[in-house]
């Protein structure tokens, strides 16, 4: 066992990782400065790293492994062997979030601004407590505002000695050029969907037939997989996604599946608030000391009005990204039929659902198909230009009808 067992079907970037680690861990052990080369032109170490692929590849897994490699405190170091036991305090506190000098910043909302970020940054001038790293995992880099980009780049030019930046992002186009070069870039890759299945099965005890079964559904997505297989209404959910595209036969029935995924994914993020929001606002109500019967000491009204707002932002992200992850789901559907109706003997994701794809690639051509597929796709772009969603997935439904 080691910090890198759940960075699946990425070997080159885990090798790159591991030199890395072992030159972190040199610098530290044999230098008392410490200090990272910024750009690492001599150090297979450097101070600020950029970690992209698409959805599902592992992005932040990477980064957080990374960071607990850093922290590695094993004996067995000294003997040769490479930093991420996964086993000493430094490995273990850093993988379940409670290492002092681990700061790991991902986001429930549609932006990251500026005093987030300058926070962050005041943060990354201090002193590792531990006396090696002071590392920030920044997981959603690509939603970092313009102003905030601009605070971050003063931290990634000027480094802190003994602070490492590990930021994700979709794709080297989503941060800014000026951070992304001062920045090392490793690109992930879509898992093997055979690999995934494994994880499922080996770390998450998931039935070996449910786990292939739903690494095949989401093309190699972790946690999209991990979600399909532990939560049967995730699975419904997908299920009535794949039937829209045999109900788009008149108006009516486009409008009625439009509206339908709509309330598909307002249900999915409200599934969501009811996990994470009581939980929150209860721990928040005890912190301020609230007394037995729910009452609020004074002054509070606006600290709970503050999380109030918040979550009411994550809910609309969390809204915006389950739909997102339905046409994603609609986009595979179509690229099955497409798949059939060239007879390549490529793999089919939907397998589950083969009757209707057969159905729909009988009953049209690829010429249509592809128009359907860049129906999906342009509402997608729709969305990120903030459509309204309704809208937006009405447009779509019309014009998969007509394609």
């Amino acid at each position: 066992m080691s910090v890198w067992d759940d960075l699946v079907g990425q070997d080159r970037v885990t090798e790159q990782l591991r030199a890395a680690a072992r030159d972190a861990d040199a610098l530290v052990t044999g230098d008392a400065s410490g200090a990272p080369p910024a750009g690492g032109s001599a150090s297979g170490m450097t101070h600020a790293w950029l970690f992209t692929g698409p959805p599902g590849a592992g992005r932040d897994t990477a980064a957080r492994a990374f960071a607990a490699a850093l922290q590695c405190v094993s004996p067995d170091r000294a003997l040769g062997g490479a930093p991420g036991c996964g086993f000493c305090e430094g490995c273990h506190t850093a993988l379940i979030g409670t290492h002092a000098d681990v700061q790991v910043i991902r986001t429930d909302l549609l932006s990251i601004g500026v005093k987030e970020t300058r926070d962050l940054v005041r943060r990354a001038q201090l002193s590792p407590a531990t006396r090696r790293w002071q590392v920030i995992v920044l997981e959603d880099a690509d939603r970092l505002t313009e102003g905030a980009g601009n605070v971050l780049l003063k931290a990634v030019e000027e480094p802190a000695p003994r602070t490492v930046w590990l930021l994700c992002a979709p794709s080297v186009e989503d941060v800014l050029p000026t951070i992304r070069s001062r920045c090392r870039h490793l690109s992930l890759r879509t898992p093997p969907v055979d690999a995934v299945a494994d994880l499922l099965a080996r770390r998450d005890g998931i039935e070996p037939e449910l786990a292939a079964s739903v690494a095949r559904a989401t093309q190699g997505h972790i946690d999209r997989a991990r979600r399909l297989a532990t939560d049967e209404r995730a699975r419904a959910r997908r299920a009535a996604v794949l039937r829209m595209p045999l109900r788009v036969d008149d108006i009516g029935g486009c409008l009625k599946a439009a509206q339908e995924l709509i309330d598909a994914s307002a249900e999915d993020a409200k599934q969501v608030a009811d996990e994470v929001d009581g939980k929150e606002t209860d721990e928040l109500k005890a912190a301020l000391g609230a007394s037995a019967n729910g009452r609020m000491p004074r002054g509070t009204a606006g600290v709970m009005k503050e999380l109030e707002d918040r979550q009411k932002r994550r809910k609309t992200r969390t809204q915006r990204d389950s739909l997102d992850l339905a046409l994603v789901d609609l986009t595979g559907f179509y690229r099955d039929v497409l798949a059939l109706q060239f007879g390549t003997g490529t793999a089919l994701a939907n397998v589950d659902v083969r009757d209707a794809l057969e159905r729909v690639a009988r009953s049209s051509t690829p010429e249509r198909t592809l128009r359907r597929i860049e129906a999906v796709i342009a509402c997608r772009e729709a969305l990120d230009r903030n459509v309204a969603p309704l809208l937006a997935v009405e447009a779509m439904a019309v014009a998969l009808r007509a394609g």
